[in-house]
């Protein structure tokens, strides 16, 4: 069952089921699937993914390669750092914080695999990986050949890429194989971009603070909220964040409270607001839907830490998940006028 491949434990059966843990293998497996013209869905650390009680009914490609290799290191040009897409992604982030490379401190504790994080541009506290990738190497399915893209030919944006943008449920065009990271040397971290994790080290925002320090308070601070996995603890099985930050005109940002949060979106005219924010005022708090008359019988719920993460409590269906972030979805629409987007792909499923 896929339920045991994701983070949130919920989808049916596959089709067929191949674990690739070589690049060979993987554009082998994407190969052979497209020959047979069978449906392919892509699935690593499960992470960011909900799928269908009913399954897939193709064929399901698990990225198990793991691993990575230094092709430079040099106190002027940093580590250049060429890591298989299966590896661990905070196994990563622990590795270069021990060894001096700055700059993805920040994103400690996420789940998932190094492959997945140029697909979504992953990010966390005022970070995220376009900061840091040099290139990401993929199997172009449509040419049947690899192709290389450098950070800008990758169009990042906001939990966006054009690896994302020619994704189709699931199916991307573009099977990530190798991810480079380009990391100064440095035992000082990025500068810290994010107030509360700024607050929660005693440092100006905008100043920078051991890279070790760095690490260990934002494994705190997401603990806190149940973003970092725990068997033990029923709030970290989710897809993590279900909504993104609405990216809204500055004229709607206005019209809210003034309380309501704002950040800067990087377009004019453009604000990010809290979806965070949002759900809480529009009445939905930690822990919504954990009542046996809810949507879903107490079966999924929005996280007792966390109201952007809806959670699996125990015998959860993707249904049940999906029905609680229709309610919390509808509810922020009549409230302030303004759809929330899911941030993790759904797979045979719709809002």
């Amino acid at each position: 069952m896929l339920s045991e491949l994701t983070t949130a434990a919920v989808g049916g059966p596959a089709g067929t089921y191949i674990e690739a843990r070589t690049e060979a293998e993987i554009i082998d497996a994407v190969r052979a699937a497209d020959a047979a013209g069978q449906p392919l869905l892509i699935i690593s650390g499960g992470s960011n993914l909900l799928i269908s009680d009913d399954g897939f009914p193709g064929t399901v490609v698990r990225i198990a390669s793991e691993g990575f290799t230094v092709n430079a290191e040099d106190s002027c040009g940093g580590v250049a750092v060429v890591v298989q897409a299966g590896h661990n992604w905070d196994k990563l982030v622990e590795h270069a914080v021990l060894h001096a490379w700055s700059g993805i401190e920040a994103l400690a504790g996420i789940p998932g695999s190094t492959g997945a994080t140029p697909v979504q541009n992953v990010g966390a506290y005022g970070s995220d990986v376009s900061q840091t990738i040099a290139a990401v190497r993929t199997w172009d399915r449509e040419r049947n050949a690899v192709k290389t893209f450098t950070n800008s030919e990758l169009k990042f944006g906001y939990r966006d890429s054009i690896l994302k943008q020619t994704t189709s449920n699931g199916s991307p065009r573009y099977v990530v194989l190798t991810v480079e990271f380009q990391l100064p040397i440095g035992r000082m971290s990025a500068p810290i971009r994010y107030a509360e994790l700024a607050r929660s080290l005693g440092v100006e925002q905008g100043k920078r603070a051991y890279s070790t320090d760095v690490r260990r308070e934002v494994l705190r601070l997401r603990s806190s909220k149940g973003m970092v996995l725990d068997p033990e603890d029923r709030d970290t099985y989710s897809t993590g964040s279900f909504f993104t930050n609405p990216i809204v005109p500055a004229g709607v940002a206005a019209a809210l409270p003034d309380k309501a949060p704002r950040y800067p979106a990087g377009q004019d005219g453009l604000v990010k607001l809290s979806a965070a924010w949002l759900i809480d005022q529009a009445g939905f708090g930690k822990g919504f839907g954990l009542e046996q008359d809810s949507v879903s019988g107490g079966r999924a719920s929005l996280s007792t830490k966390h109201t952007l993460a809806i959670t699996n409590r125990g015998s959860a269906k993707a249904a049940d998940v999906v029905a609680v972030a229709r309610e919390v979805r509808a509810g922020v629409e009549r409230r302030f006028g303004i759809t929330l987007h899911p941030e993790p792909l759904l797979i045979g499923l719709e809002l």
